[in-house]
């Protein structure tokens, strides 16, 4: 999970998974467009992504493809955000009850 943590903490590493989210399957030539930097510093990020696991590769002739592995976020999702949750949706629960009861007249 370090990989992962560590993947997603750059901006431009963030950038591409989004643009991956929005069309997958995209050649490198494609992920760089719309970021001002060489195609080298694309592939190194890109290498990060594949290290951890977050971006997997297919080669379609010449051209190699880049996909969304969406499953490591949501590992994270589940070990580090939904624990979290049950406690905010108990009390927001209350807080409804609460608020409705005094609407009611209840109280």
């Amino acid at each position: 999970m370090d990989d992962v943590f560590k993947a997603l903490a750059d901006p431009v590493r963030r950038q591409l998974l989004d643009s991956l989210h929005q069309r997958n399957g995209q050649t490198l030539g494609e992920l760089c467009e719309g970021h001002d930097m060489s195609r080298q510093a694309v592939t190194k990020h890109l290498a990060i992504l594949e290290d951890a696991n977050l971006v997997a590769t297919r080669k379609d002739g010449r051209e190699k493809l880049h996909f969304l592995n969406p499953l490591p976020i949501f590992e994270i999702a589940d070990r580090w955000v939904r624990k979290f949750e049950h406690g905010r949706l108990r009390a927001l629960d209350e807080l409804k009850k609460n608020l409705e009861g005094k609407s009611d007249g209840k109280r």
